[in-house]
């Protein structure tokens, strides 16, 4: 026992652990400077943020010390426990009788405020890298990647239910883990299809053309979906056929006259006239395959009508679905709203504080929009607007580097495993870290809409410091007997 303790220690890889200290640290100045108020410098005292995350770094470091010690085998004998016991939490929180910013996400203990849905994102990756880890298992057979579905979809549906849309949204970074494990790029396709749809149809939904009739929203995503479901039987089918020349050639020459004779013959609502164009592919293409029984040519069928049916049921979610400020955020985004007193206040006054530290900064506790507290969030969600303020464009840029740094040694330790389970466990903590990163650091720059997440090691809060510290420290206990 001795003898495997210390070589634990030993295989340890330090440079993780160095990358963590030094991100930890900055979080924890930059918590100091956006918590800070005039004439009240008591960084250590527990009364103030800083005191208090001051203590919860404390408590991780133990934690991570706790996990390096326990034993490897451990994580993998009991994954399924663990993610079993905090879908029972997630659960049992969606009855929560505590409120918290209009989130029922928190398990309130006297003075200490607990939310599962950040170690949940732990059990979740044990989970997956357990099941996918197993010898028979195979991406490629329905089953098994319904199953990996269903232990995605369950936690992030239950986080949904405790109204923390958010939070839910990072599980879908564990796909970045399937696609590295062999899921077909159909799916990532399908998936960025779906974002290009959902904003193009929402913009210019209310746009219309020449001819007063036709909305350029409806007409830019119908014609999309018939250029792509040609460009996919170009590739499914090879360049020696002549299936895609048709779908490009009819297809395009019919909407392209169709919507110059709207414009300037007589008036009509090209959309019409492109779902019926659609009904046809879809026809011609079933008839091909019952000729040539070219299974991919269902695959471009269905593409094409689940892409129709989503376009038209975004502005269902958009309207019925979504809450009130979660469309303001998401308008603002897209310009369709100017709303810098309301729901565009945040970003606004996040970008001010930024633009103001320059190239250098002003100063440790020197900033004037986070000391006069103007942006708020600005020591949890909005943190990174304090790194720009006080430490400059020199400041932001080395916190992205060392996050850069840290995701690209994850990916060599995941690499390197000798394990699936091992890999798969190590992609999904990549996965979680560059999602919170590229969101977090994009909403508060105004590239992407605000949805309440924290930035890694940064953002003050005990659950989701101890949340990134579990998920990163059992990966390094798993990469110190990745020989074993």
């Amino acid at each position: 026992m001795a003898y495997m303790r210390g070589s634990v220690w030993k295989n340890i890889d330090w440079w993780t652990v160095g990358l963590y200290l030094a991100l930890v640290i900055y979080g924890w100045f930059s918590i100091c400077g956006a918590s800070y108020n005039y004439g009240e410098p008591e960084f250590f005292d527990l009364a103030t943020r800083s005191g208090k995350q001051l203590m919860w770094i404390g408590c991780s470091l133990g934690l991570g010390f706790v996990l390096l010690m326990l034993e490897d085998r451990i994580y993998d004998t009991y994954a399924y426990l663990i993610y079993g016991i905090l879908i029972l939490l997630l659960f049992g929180t969606i009855f929560n009788p505590h409120e918290i910013k209009g989130s029922r996400s928190w398990i309130v203990l006297g003075p200490v405020s607990l939310q599962p849905a950040e170690f949940a994102k732990f059990a979740t990756a044990l989970a997956l890298a357990k099941y996918i880890g197993e010898y028979t298992f195979s991406m490629q057979r329905t089953r098994n990647l319904l199953t990996v579905l269903a232990i995605i979809l369950l936690p992030m549906m239950l986080i949904i239910l405790q109204q923390e849309t958010g939070s839910a949204l990072v599980y879908l970074s564990f796909f970045l883990m399937l696609y590295r494990e062999g899921m077909t790029g159909a799916v990532l396709f399908s998936g960025v299809c779906a974002v290009v749809f959902f904003i193009v149809g929402l913009r210019f939904g209310t746009e219309m053309m020449p001819d007063e009739m036709t909305s350029w929203g409806e007409f830019s995503v119908l014609t999309l979906i018939v250029l792509l479901a040609g460009i996919q039987a170009w590739i499914y089918k090879g360049r020696g056929s002549c299936t895609h020349m048709y779908i490009l050639g009819i297809g395009g020459g019919i909407i392209l006259a169709s919507s110059l004779f709207s414009c300037y013959v007589i008036p009509f609502n090209v959309c019409h006239l492109q779902l019926w164009l659609c009904g046809a592919l879809c026809v011609f293409l079933f008839l091909l395959f019952l000729r040539e029984r070219l299974r991919n040519y269902l695959y471009i069928i269905f593409f094409t009508a689940a892409s129709i049916a989503f376009f038209f049921s975004t502005d269902y979610v958009f309207n019925k679905v979504l809450e009130p400020h979660q469309k303001v955020r998401i308008e603002v985004l897209l310009g369709m709203k100017d709303d810098p007193a309301g729901a565009g206040y945040n970003v606004n006054q996040s970008k001010i504080a930024i633009g103001s530290g320059g190239l250098f900064g002003k100063g440790f506790l020197n900033g004037t929009q986070t000391k006069l507290k103007y942006v708020p969030e600005q020591d949890t969600d909005f943190i990174f607007c304090t790194v720009g303020e006080e430490q400059g464009f020199v400041g932001s840029a080395t916190v992205i580097l060392l996050f850069m740094a840290l995701i690209l040694r994850l990916i060599i330790l995941s690499e390197r495993q000798e394990t699936r389970f091992g890999r798969v466990y190590g992609y999904c903590v990549l996965g979680i870290f560059f999602f919170h990163l590229f969101i977090n650091i994009g909403m508060v720059l105004g590239l992407t809409p605000v949805i309440g997440i924290p930035l890694p090691f940064f953002s003050y809060g005990g659950s989701s410091l101890w949340g990134f510290t579990i998920l990163l420290f059992v990966f390094l206990r798993i990469d110190a007997t990745r020989e074993k």
